[in-house]
């Protein structure tokens, strides 16, 4: 290979590839992987190992670092390294790399029932430009990105379905040393759907739509909410309402978890969700109780009929 490279000169190369091809924020969470985790460790090397590779997992998954999160570091580490060979600037072989066990996450932050029937109840009493955000992740799981960036044009009255197809959130950008709001499409073809209206939130969301200016559902500007401020707002709202706190993202979960609560089809809480497959819901939300495991034992046992 008569035009070796270092790991950090490949790396930039890929990434001009990458430019015409994937969304920017895709491009800047790449940079920011390869700043933050790939150069430190592999920036001088011309040569990367499997044992280099299984060394830098363990010792990232030791860190604190979820193994998902370690996986996507080691998914562009692969990437780039692949492209280098692909082009004869620098040298890979098929590795595989053993991820250590984690004991299994929490479940994801919810509200109590109680404590989200107190907010409904409030949300539905105030239906403003600004508590309809929550009232909308509440009732439909979507995404505080995907809130902030929902236009009237996309909620079809008369169909009483949303459609999702924004987003919009706050990166990193490596090249300007600083952070930007990005609008862009949805997370995945997935998170680009149609989802009903409830009653409750059709009723607010006329009531918002009346008296509202902005093109925008979620507050009164011409531009839309920044996710962060939005934040701060829903913090200060459960303080207000002496609720504990709970991250914005916790009002999806709320919402799927009520939906499997409710008995809702799996599949359609996930495609509800926008989520690339039924798994993904499943290892989330789907967590039966000791009841259900007994329900589930005697079942079986009735069925063999054997006494």
């Amino acid at each position: 290979m008569n035009n070796k490279k270092t790991f950090h000169e490949v790396s930039e190369i890929w990434c001009d590839a990458k430019r015409p091809i994937v969304k920017h924020s895709t491009l800047c969470a790449y940079q920011l992987t390869l700043q933050t985790h790939l150069l430190p460790r592999f920036g001088a090397a011309e040569n990367i190992t499997e044992k280099d590779v299984q060394q830098f997992v363990i010792d990232k998954c030791t860190s604190g670092l979820a193994r998902k999160t370690v996986w996507d570091i080691v998914a562009v580490l692969k990437s780039v390294i692949k492209y280098g060979n692909k082009h004869g600037i620098f040298h890979f072989e098929e590795w595989e790399i053993e991820y250590p066990t984690q004991i299994e996450n929490k479940l994801p932050p919810t509200l109590s029932l109680n404590h989200q029937r107190i907010l409904m109840r409030h949300l539905l009493e105030q239906p403003t430009p600004q508590n309809i955000g929550v009232l909308l992740a509440l009732c439909t799981g979507m995404r505080i990105g995907e809130v902030c960036a929902l236009k009237w044009e996309d909620v079809d009255f008369a169909q009483k379905t949303i459609i999702v197809k924004h987003t919009v959130g706050r990166i990193y950008n490596c090249e300007l040393k600083s952070t930007e709001r990005v609008h862009s499409s949805p997370k995945t073809k997935n998170s680009y759907r149609e989802i009903p209206i409830s009653k409750q939130l059709l009723q607010a969301l006329k009531m918002v739509r009346k008296q509202s200016q902005s093109p925008y559902v979620v507050g009164t500007s011409t531009q839309s909410k920044e996710p962060r401020f939005y934040r701060d707002y829903f913090g200060r709202l459960l303080k207000r309402l002496d609720i504990p706190h709970l991250v914005f993202h916790g009002l999806r979960h709320t919402f799927a978890t009520r939906c499997i609560e409710s008995q809702c089809d799996y599949k359609t809480v996930s495609v509800i969700l926008g989520h690339s497959n039924v798994a993904t819901t499943l290892n989330l939300y789907v967590h039966p109780n000791l009841n259900q495991k007994k329900r589930c034992i005697d079942r079986m046992s009735n069925f063999l009929g054997i006494t």
